[in-house]
């Protein structure tokens, strides 16, 4: 098995769906889809890319309470080992508001510490050990990035819903060498895109939930690659970092930029499927066969 490490993002969310958002006017909701589960992306890609035969290395904050507790009771996964840091401020929450078109509104009911006192060289040994490094864009994270560098380690990470001018993100773009995102909030995407490979990028991936995905390669190839419509929506939480782990999958295997694509496309069809950020029927067998199924002909 490939080592993976992956650092930044878990946290324990309240998630309500209903068919269309509320409008903006007061109001009482009688009746909604309710569930409450481990979230965020640092904990959806280790909880994929575990399931897909990586031996993975998982760091973040929680709190010293029973949120924290919980989320480390969904990380009791084999392949995955679970490290910590205590944030002062408590376990990471969010409401997350869905509708049945996948659209999501996140409201970070309890933020995580934006500057927790932690000794990044403790990394080092797992950064060494790990043939993958994915670094998350929870600002904690952005300390690790030098010690990456340090190492020579190359860099994923993924900037979600990036709009192009944020400077928050500007650290992880410089760093990363992989770098994913989506188009939520962006429509200049692939002017971004081919600005990240002239400047040395591997590889730039941009998701458009029902849209499909983009890649932009080294070799200046754009790669579209449509969704499966066979997969039924149920919830959209984690697909993004589902398609990131059904990409990396494919990447470790040494397979084209547009085969790794369809297995993102497939593993993120797996989690819409399912109420968690990661199907719990995943794994590396399901995915060849998903394969199989949908693009060999």
């Amino acid at each position: 098995m490939k080592n993976v490490f992956v650092i930044g993002g878990a946290s324990y969310n309240s998630v309500i769906t209903l068919d269309e958002f509320p409008r903006a006017k007061p109001m009482t909701i009688h009746h909604c889809h309710f569930n409450e589960t481990i979230g965020n992306t640092g904990a959806g890609k280790a909880m994929s890319l575990s399931q897909l035969g990586f031996n993975t290395t998982f760091h973040a904050l929680i709190g010293d309470d029973l949120f924290g507790e919980k989320v480390k009771s969904f990380l009791h996964q084999p392949n995955l080992n679970f490290i910590t840091d205590i944030d002062p401020k408590g376990t990471e929450r969010h409401l997350n508001i869905m509708n049945n078109r996948g659209e999501r509104i996140s409201i970070f009911t309890n933020p995580s510490s934006d500057t927790p006192i932690i000794d990044y060289s403790k990394f080092e040994k797992k950064l060494e050990s790990s043939k993958y490094i994915v670094v998350n864009i929870a600002n904690y994270c952005r300390n690790i990035l030098p010690v990456c560098k340090k190492l020579q380690k190359e860099i994923w990470t993924d900037l979600h819903d990036y709009d192009g001018v944020n400077s928050y993100h500007q650290d992880f773009i410089d760093a990363a060498d992989y770098i994913f995102l989506s188009s939520d909030n962006f429509t200049e995407y692939r002017k971004f895109m081919k600005e990240l490979i002239d400047n040395g990028k591997k590889i730039a991936v941009c998701t458009h939930g029902k849209g499909g995905a983009t890649a932009f390669t080294q070799k200046r190839e754009w790669i579209e690659v449509p969704i499966v419509s066979s997969y039924v929506m149920n919830n959209a939480n984690g697909a993004g970092d589902a398609f990131f782990s059904g990409f990396l999958y494919g990447f470790s295997k040494g397979y084209a930029i547009e085969k790794c694509m369809q297995f993102g496309t497939i593993t993120a069809g797996l989690c819409i499927e399912s109420e968690m950020i990661a199907s719990n029927k995943l794994s590396k067998t399901l995915i060849e066969k998903e394969f199989l199924k949908y693009y060999v002909k």
